[in-house]
């Protein structure tokens, strides 16, 4: 099981910034890496490596390290929706927190301050800080409960 890390945010607005932040982190930039940097960029939202691979025509295997060494250095976070694989997200582009129906699939992007008086609750009444930037709140939509 992975663990998401508790790194500070790496926000930035394209691939070169991106990769220009990251090398004055010490950290080297790989043929793949960059790859997989630009995919992140041009994708609608999160993605699986599953998907990264097969468009990228790369090793799932270097996919997952490589997403996982992003996420270590704050460029990226994953997130599970639903039973699916987990998907990779930009940090500070992607970022939401999700609403995920159990039925049909539908995913809803919430702002994070639209979350907060949960979050609140749950603080008062139990001193627990949540957060649902890695698991989606799991229910029916209004469709599907209907």
């Amino acid at each position: 099981m992975t663990l998401a890390p508790d790194t500070p945010r790496l926000v930035v607005s394209d691939p070169d910034q991106a990769v220009r932040a990251l090398r004055e982190s010490g950290l080297r930039l790989s043929t793949a890496r960059r790859l997989i940097i630009e995919a992140l960029f041009a994708a609608d939202g999160p993605v699986s490596a599953q998907d990264l691979a097969a468009t990228l025509s790369l090793d799932e295997s270097s996919v997952y390290r490589n997403l996982e060494v992003l996420e270590r250095h704050g460029l990226t976070r994953h997130v599970h929706l639903g039973h699916g694989p987990g998907l990779h997200a930009l940090v500070g582009r992607d970022e939401g927190e999700y609403l995920y129906c159990e039925r049909c699939g539908k995913v809803t992007v919430l702002h994070p301050d639209e979350l907060a008086p949960v979050r609140a609750h749950l603080i008062d009444n139990y001193g627990h800080t949540p957060r649902f930037t890695h698991f989606a709140v799991v229910g029916l939509c209004e469709r599907c409960a209907a």
